[in-house]
C-alpha cells in the first residue's frame, strides 16, 4: 500500500472552549471595513507611538540585542517598572524575585491563572469583563463564578462578592480602569475589598492595563497601594496601552516573590521569554517618566473631544472616569438590541462600535454601546459628524 492508497483523515476531539467562537472585535472590525466606517469598536490607536521610543528599539537592535533575554525579563526593564511602581505607589518591588516581562497583559492573565488555579477552583470574575478571562479559567480547568457589577454604574457589589466567595475560590479578577464601562475603582472600594479578602486565601489578579488613563484629576488606586491586597496579587500592566504599541505584546506583572515563582515556572514554559530589543528600547525610554505622566491629560483631551461632539445627538453618555472608552445609552435612538444597533450603526451610519452584552457571560443587554476615542482627533471628528445625526 502506497500514500495514495490512504484515505486523508483529520481526527476529531473534544473542543476545550466549546463556546467559543471569532470575538466580537474581530466581527465588527470587518464589518467596518466592509461598509468604509470609522472604526471605533476595536481597542487601539491610530496614530504613532513617539519616535524616541522607535529610535530607543532601533539603538538597541543595532545594538546586538537580538538573542534570548533572561527568561523574567531584561534586568534594566524590571529595574525600571519596579523604579516605576515605587515612585507611583509607594511600594517597592524587588526587580529581580518580584517583577516579570510578560508578551502582554492577556499572556499575564492567561499564566497567573494557570499558575494558580486547579481542576474545581472557582475564579470570581465580574461582569462585564474583558473577554479573555473566563476562556483562561476554563483552560485551566477552573469554574467561573460571575457576578455582575451595579447595571448603570458598574459599581462593584460588595455583597455580592462576598457571598460569592466559597472554600474553593482560588481567585478574583478585579480591571480598574475597567474595559468596557470607562469606570475606576475608588480609594474606598479597594480598601473594602482589601477587609473582605482579608479573612481568606482567596488571590487577587488586578488588571491596570489603562493605570495611565485616569481623569479629572483622580488617581489610579492601585493594588499596588494596599499592603492587603498587594501581599495577595498578580498587578497586570502594559507598555502597549500605555505607549501607543499594542502589536508590540509587552506587559508586566508585580507579584510577592512566592507568587511570582510559581508564574515563572508556567511563564517558561509558556513563553519563556519576551521580544529583547523591545525591552532594552523600553527600558531606557522609561528613564522619563514623562510620556506616562502626561498621558491623562492626552487622552482626556480625547475624550472631552468625543463627549462635546455626542451632546447634539440622541445618545445618552455615560460617565467616562477611565480607559480609552465612552460608553452610551442606546434608548432613545432604537428599539433594536445592542448587537443588531450595532451592526446597523456601521452598515448605515459608518461608525463601528461594540456591544456591551459582547463582555457578559449570558449576554445581558442593557441598551448600552462602546466606543473607543484612542484615535486621532480627525478621525473622531469624522465618526462625530456621522453620529450627531442620529
Amino acid at each position: 500500500m502506497n500514500s495514495t492508497d490512504i484515505a486523508p483523515r483529520t481526527p476529531a476531539f473534544p473542543s476545550k472552549l466549546p463556546q467559543v467562537g471569532t470575538t466580537i472585535f474581530t466581527v465588527m472590525s470587518a464589518l467596518a471595513a466592509e461598509h468604509g466606517a470609522v472604526n471605533l469598536g476595536q481597542g487601539f490607536p491610530d496614530f504613532h507611538c513617539d519616535p524616541a521610543l522607535i529610535d530607543a528599539v532601533d539603538r538597541a537592535m543595532r545594538a546586538g540585542h537580538n538573542q534570548y533575554p533572561p527568561m523574567a525579563g531584561v534586568p534594566a526593564l524590571r529595574e525600571a517598572v519596579a523604579a516605576k511602581i515605587e515612585a507611583l505607589h509607594a511600594r517597592r518591588y524587588n526587580a529581580n524575585t518580584e517583577i516579570t516581562i510578560t508578551a502582554g497583559a492577556t499572556q499575564a492573565i492567561l499564566t497567573a491563572i494557570l499558575a494558580t488555579v486547579h481542576a474545581g477552583d472557582e475564579v470570581i470574575v465580574l461582569d462585564p469583563c474583558y473577554d479573555s478571562y473566563a476562556p483562561n479559567v476554563e483552560l485551566a480547568g477552573g469554574t467561573v463564578v460571575r457576578v455582575p457589577l451595579t447595571p448603570g454604574s458598574f459599581r462593584p457589589d460588595f455583597g455580592k462578592i462576598a457571598a460569592a466567595i466559597t472554600p474553593r475560590t482560588r481567585a478574583l479578577i478585579i480591571n480598574s480602569p475597567h474595559n468596557p464601562s470607562a469606570t475606576i475603582w475608588t480609594a474606598e472600594d479597594m480598601r473594602t475589598l482589601e477587609e473582605l479578602l482579608a479573612p481568606t486565601d482567596v488571590l487577587l489578579i488586578s488588571d491596570e492595563v489603562y493605570e495611565h488613563m485616569v481623569f479629572d484629576g483622580a488617581q489610579h488606586e492601585s493594588a499596588a497601594r494596599f499592603p492587603g491586597l498587594a501581599a495577595r496579587a498578580f498587578i497586570v500592566s502594559s507598555f502597549g496601552k500605555t505607549f501607543h504599541v499594542t502589536g508590540w505584546k509587552v506587559g508586566t506583572v508585580a507579584a510577592p516573590a512566592a507568587l511570582t515563582a510559581e508564574f515563572r515556572k508556567v511563564h517558561q514554559f509558556n513563553v519563556f521569554t519576551v521580544n529583547t530589543p523591545m525591552q532594552h528600547g523600553l527600558a531606557a525610554y522609561l528613564q522619563d517618566p514623562a510620556p506616562y505622566l502626561q498621558l491623562p491629560a492626552f487622552y482626556q483631551a480625547k475624550r472631552d473631544l468625543f463627549r462635546q461632539g455626542l451632546e447634539g445627538s440622541r445618545l445618552r453618555l455615560l460617565p467616562s472616569t477611565g480607559s480609552y472608552f465612552q460608553c452610551v445609552d442606546i434608548s432613545a435612538v432604537s428599539d433594536l438590541n445592542e448587537s443588531d444597533f450595532c451592526q446597523w450603526l456601521t452598515r448605515e451610519v459608518g461608525v463601528a462600535a461594540i456591544p456591551l452584552s459582547a463582555f457578559y457571560g449570558d449576554g445581558f443587554d442593557q441598551r448600552v454601546v462602546r466606543f473607543c476615542f484612542a484615535k486621532q482627533d480627525d478621525t473622531l471628528r469624522q465618526a462625530l459628524q456621522r453620529l450627531r445625526k442620529l
